[in-house]
Order: C-alpha cells, then structure tokens, then sequence
C-alpha cells in the first residue's frame, strides 16, 4: 500500500469536501494530528476507521486503499490488490514486533552470558540468522532492496561466525 498516495488521495477528498483535519478528525473521533499524519503518508489510519472515513468523504473503502477513485470497469481488479496489499501490511507489522521481541530476547541472552561467563559466538549466530531470515521475507513482500542486502550481510554474518566457532 502506498501510504503517501493514500495520504494525499484522503487530504485531497477532505479539501473537496471543504473539511479541516480538525473537522474530519472531530467526525471520526479521533485527534487532528493522527489525520495529519495520514495525510502526509506517515502511517494508515486503523482499520476501523477506514468505512466511516470513505462515508464522509463519501467515497469507497476501495477508493480510500487505492489512493484514487477507481473506475467501474477496473473495481475488481483493484479490490483484489487492496485485499493483497492489506494481508501483506498485517505480515510487515507482525514481523516487527518478531523483530523487536527477538532483540528484546537477544539483550537477556547476552546479559545472561555476561554474568555466567559463557561464550557469545553460539547467540550471535542465532541473533544473525534470525534477522536474516526476517529481512529476507520481509524482501520478498516489499521488494525493498534495502532489506535484501540487509538479510544478506546478516547470513555472512552467520558464515563469518561459524567459521570463527569451527576455527578456535
């Protein structure tokens, strides 16, 4: 989902409708800063959201997904894409929470080593390959390269590491 051309789609549907943030924000319950954020792609307003929203802009939730007003003939078409897109956003936020308890379990196993006087070369292996599985899936959703070399750097992070185990 692109976030930013759903922000502008709503800013420009809110303007239509002669709205300021403040007002739609008063509408659907919520502060006028989460409406500025939406609007500047920052982040989705929560699902919840998303039928009283496109009934005061009145639009469609499609249209509100699509960042645009979807002609009759492509309405299938992209209803499928934003069921896809919103399933693949639920595996991103999932999979930075995994992220943040992996490295929340990764500073107790260190601290834990530290005080037993154990060796670390086993956690970092652990800690590597699982941020390198997670970049790497989290590659094959967004398509980010970003995420692709990451993963990658943290499996020669892995090799680098066994090899070091294997050698001393």
């Amino acid at each position: 989902m692109d976030q930013e051309q759903i922000g502008k789609f709503i800013a420009k549907q809110r303007k239509l409708k002669e709205l300021t943030q403040e007002e739609l924000a008063e509408k659907l319950g919520i502060t006028k800063n989460a409406v500025s954020k939406w609007e500047r792609g920052l982040c989705l307003m929560d699902m919840s959201l998303l039928k009283p929203l496109s009934e005061i802009l009145e639009v469609s939730v499609n249209d509100i997904l699509a960042g645009e007003i979807i002609d009759d003939k492509d309405i299938e078409k992209k209803s499928e894409e934003n069921i896809i897109k919103l399933t693949e956003l639920g595996n991103l936020k999932s999979m930075k929470y995994g992220i943040i308890g992996m490295a929340l379990f990764a500073i107790v196993l260190i601290l834990i080593g530290f005080f037993k006087n154990t060796s670390s070369s086993s956690l970092v292996s652990l800690l590597c390959a699982y941020n390198s599985v997670t970049f790497l899936s989290r590659y094959k959703i967004k398509k980010d390269r970003t995420d692709l070399i990451t993963g990658i750097l943290f499996f020669v992070g892995v090799i680098c590491n066994t090899i070091a185990f294997i050698l001393t």
